[in-house]
């Protein structure tokens, strides 16, 4: 949702016309009213960097609810409902608006750099255009969307742990983040992406996972950390191309080639436009396996009455250079006083990974009552990175009490392995310096979350994370001082205008 790197909105369809534009501002004011209260200092609402829950599976569980259960402003699916008949409009060229709001604040209770807390938030505006409809051209679709980001890094300023407490921090900035055009072929069963992509929208993702608010179960910690810039995902996107082709009913096939590094020799590329080409090159590819999907137009029902699931294999390859992690050109340690401190480099870096989504529970076959579970690891060469295996597991409840059909409750783990390399490089350091150094070796972040449906285009999220062996070990700040576990509590709202 990710966002968290990725950031999570579900999504519902089918609601009741707008009601008139004066009505709307005065329940508009009300809503606005009611959303700071409610929850200390939240305010707005991400667009889902990482990735949306079963936005058609919660459809029919709102469709299905008793006439009038929601109506006006309270059944629409976003809050500016037609927005004037400008989306209608719009729809008849083939345009759609999204605008959609994420906000939350986070507060470190215990431990870390220092107990207090931050708010922070991630505006998203896409803009997408059928060129069926549009221009006459069939199976294509161009995508244009934007980031505001806007806040404080709780992480940063608070925590001094890897396992990041929200997957919408980032830099303050309004910035481009993708821009591409896709273009489908034979049937729809091959289509081409081309132009600017986030990763983090197709590549790695965990159906289940987008429901927490870390950063890890989004785009998880191993490519954030090993990859240059943090790869090709929120908050920022990388040029290339990308292929996905169904292979057959159960089984699709993702490769593309991307820019090695987004940021390249600008640090900063606040606007999202630097469309860097010169850093090497990322090579990603992915194969998915779908068991017991629903049928053509059966959105509830999953085909042959199995659970659903999907099943992931993938590996990216980064054609870079890459600094060995402990020793220099001479084969001497860093920490020696008479290393060169010019790393040794390595030609590339690569990474294997495996992600699993599998619904284990749903007494109904009709109804939204279930609990899928999920499970993500990946692992990396230690000698040059930070990070050679990471992983994320968890379990998930939709519609854990009665008439509460579209929230979630969920519980999951996430695990950062310290490379053998950074491992004993700090280990030199404590040698050479002979003085108290934090040896790093691993970071392990849990976290409980509950998200309440207040209305089809409103929802709240209450969360909890309490985070084991902050910094891995070590103090970023002083690597002497050791830190204490953190524990953070806070409140997310999203908004789809």
């Amino acid at each position: 949702m990710k966002f968290s790197r990725t950031t999570q909105t579900t999504t519902l369809r089918g609601y009741g016309a707008a009601r008139r534009w004066p009505m709307l501002r005065r329940l508009a004011v009300s809503v606005a009213f009611a959303t700071l209260a409610s929850g200390a200092a939240q305010a707005q609402t991400e667009a889902n960097p990482d990735a949306t829950s079963d936005a058609a599976e919660a459809d029919l569980a709102i469709q299905a609810q008793p006439a009038g259960f929601w109506t006006g402003l309270w059944s629409r699916q976003n809050l500016l409902g037609d927005m004037g008949g400008l989306r209608p409009w719009l729809g008849q060229y083939g345009v759609s608006l999204q605008l959609t709001e994420t906000s939350e604040y986070l507060a470190n209770l215990r431990g870390g750099l220092a107990r207090g807390g931050a708010y922070d938030g991630l505006t998203t505006a896409t803009l997408q255009m059928d060129t069926s409809k549009a221009l006459g051209v069939p199976g294509g679709l161009f995508n244009i969307s934007a980031l505001q980001i806007h806040g404080s890094d709780l992480s940063e300023s608070h925590l001094g742990t890897l396992n990041t407490a929200s997957g919408i921090e980032a830099a303050a900035s309004t910035r481009l983040w993708e821009m591409w055009y896709q273009q489908s072929f034979l049937d729809k069963k091959v289509d081409v992406k081309v132009g600017q992509q986030s990763l983090d929208q197709e590549f790695m993702t965990s159906q289940y996972a987008a429901l927490f608010v870390n950063t890890m179960f989004g785009w998880p910690a191993l490519p954030s950390y090993d990859l240059p810039s943090g790869g090709p995902a929120y908050p920022l996107a990388g040029l290339g191309v990308r292929v996905r082709g169904q292979l057959s009913h159960s089984v699709t096939g993702l490769f593309g080639v991307f820019d090695g590094d987004p940021q390249g020799n600008d640090p900063t590329n606040l606007s999202g436009t630097n469309f860097n080409l010169h850093n090497g090159s990322l090579l990603i590819g992915e194969l998915q396996y779908a068991v017991n999907q629903p049928a053509e137009g059966d959105l509830v029902r999953a085909g042959g009455g199995g659970l659903p699931g999907t099943y992931k294999l993938g590996f990216w390859y980064n054609t870079d250079s890459f600094a060995d992690q402990r020793f220099d050109n001479t084969g001497l340690s860093l920490a020696n006083p008479a290393s060169t401190g010019v790393p040794a480099q390595h030609h590339g870096n690569y990474s294997i990974y495996a992600v699993a989504d599998q619904m284990v529970w749903r007494p109904d076959p009709d109804g939204a009552r279930s609990i899928g579970v999920f499970a993500r690891v990946m692992g990396a060469p230690g000698d040059r990175n930070l990070v050679d295996l990471s992983a994320n597991a968890g379990i998930v409840m939709k519609a854990p009490f009665a008439g509460r059909d579209n929230d979630s409750v969920g519980l999951g783990l996430s695990y950062i392995k310290i490379s053998n390399a950074v491992n004993g490089l700090d280990l030199d350091h404590g040698f050479y310096l002979n003085v108290p150094y934090g040896v790093r070796t691993q970071e392990t972040a849990l976290e409980a979350t509950y998200q309440y449906q207040v209305t089809p285009w409103w929802q709240l999220q209450a969360d909890a994370q309490y985070t084991f062996n902050a910094g891995a070990g070590q103090n970023p700040q002083n690597p002497q001082v050791a830190l204490r576990n953190t524990f953070v509590v806070g409140m997310r709202t999203n908004i789809t205008f």
